[in-house]
This record gives structure tokens, C-alpha cells and sequence, in this order.
């Protein structure tokens, strides 16, 4: 279900463009101050809108004087909710083009916008996992919503926010979506 922007405004909004960048750039100096000296962080965004919070996490980074990588991840291959493509797609992608960073030994620091059941950040761990072997590997997340049907827990999260099992996180940035925020829609259809 694609929610547009007219029909959000009816709903509380959690994030708006102004604290959505407030809570990005401290999520970025949590990471900078966990990672200092380490070498450098790879900034895995989850297709769709973790791929632009992981750019916009890796310009507060740089600015921070990080080393940063940033790779895309596509887990929809490896989901265990999901039937499978009779045809496997590329899990990683290089952000912006070029040569897929190595994940072996690096500080991966996988960066979602909503986290719900979990299942998503495990497929896209398995993903990773497939490309190489992670030194650590780290969640980030915008909002954490609960309601977990596998034990996945964030490292980095935005902000946490109570919901229903029938309610719905709406993220929208602008690079996607022409509007920056978070909004919830209560009891909406998933």
C-alpha cells in the first residue's frame, strides 16, 4: 500500500524534517564514537530507504573525519517469509557505483528505517554474511517499533515508538518521496 504524502498529514507524525536530521546526526556520532580508531565503518543500507539513511549517515560521518563505505543491501534473496525468485538478484550493490566494498573484516553497520519483526535485518545480515565474514556487524535503525518475531535487537536507534500490531510506520525521505519525516498510521493495512 503506497501512501501519499496528502493522506500522511492526517496522521501523528513522529519525525519531521527537522528532528528526522537531529536524530541522524546523533546517530552518526553514536557510531563515530563506537568506531574511533577502528578503521573503516561500511554503512550497509537496506533497499529501500536505508540505502539514502546510509548516504546521509555517511556524509555526518565523514564530517565527523570517518572513514566510511557504503554498500546497498537487497535481502529480499534471502527472506524466509517470502517464496524465493527462480532467479537470484545481486544482494550487494556499491552505493553510488563502482566495486562492492569487502564486507570480510569489516565493521559493518547494517541501517534500516523501520525495525518491526526483524525479519528484514536477518535476511539482510544472511546477505551480508554470504558476501564475506563481517569483524562485527551492527544495526542502526531510524524508529523501532517492537513487536520482534526473531531476536534481533538494535544497536543504533533513532527513536522508539510503541505501536499496535496493525499499525504502520510510514518513513518517507526526500530523496524518494519529495518530504522528509515519519509518521504513524494507526491500524493500517500492512
Amino acid at each position: 500500500m503506497k501512501v501519499l504524502p496528502d493522506t500522511l498529514e492526517a496522521n501523528p507524525r513522529l519525525l519531521d524534517a527537522a528532528s528526522l536530521q537531529r536524530t541522524l546526526k546523533r546517530l552518526a556520532h553514536e557510531v563515530a564514537e563506537r568506531h574511533t580508531g577502528g578503521g573503516a565503518v561500511l554503512l550497509a543500507g537496506v533497499r529501500s530507504r536505508g540505502i539514502q539513511l546510509a548516504e546521509r549517515l555517511g556524509a555526518e560521518l565523514r564530517a565527523l573525519g570517518s572513514d566510511v563505505a557504503l554498500v546497498a543491501v537487497d535481502p529480499r534473496g534471502y527472506r524466509d517469509d517470502v517464496p524465493r525468485d527462480a532467479t537470484p538478484r545481486p544482494a550487494l550493490r556499491a552505493i553510488g557505483g563502482g566495486v562492492v566494498p569487502p564486507v570480510s573484516g569489516a565493521a559493518v553497520v547494517v541501517v534500516d528505517d523501520v525495525l518491526f519483526t526483524g525479519r528484514t535485518v536477518r535476511a539482510s545480515i544472511d546477505a551480508l554474511i554470504a558476501a564475506g565474514r563481517p569483524a562485527v556487524i551492527e544495526v542502526l535503525v531510524l524508529v523501532d517499533r517492537g513487536h520482534r518475531e526473531l531476536p534481533v535487537r538494535a544497536t543504533y536507534v533513532g527513536k522508539n515508538v510503541p505501536t499496535a500490531a496493525g499499525d504502520r510506520v510510514a518513513v518517507r525521505l526526500l530523496e524518494v518521496d519529495g518530504v522528509d519525516g515519519a509518521w504513524l498510521l494507526r491500524g493500517a493495512a500492512v
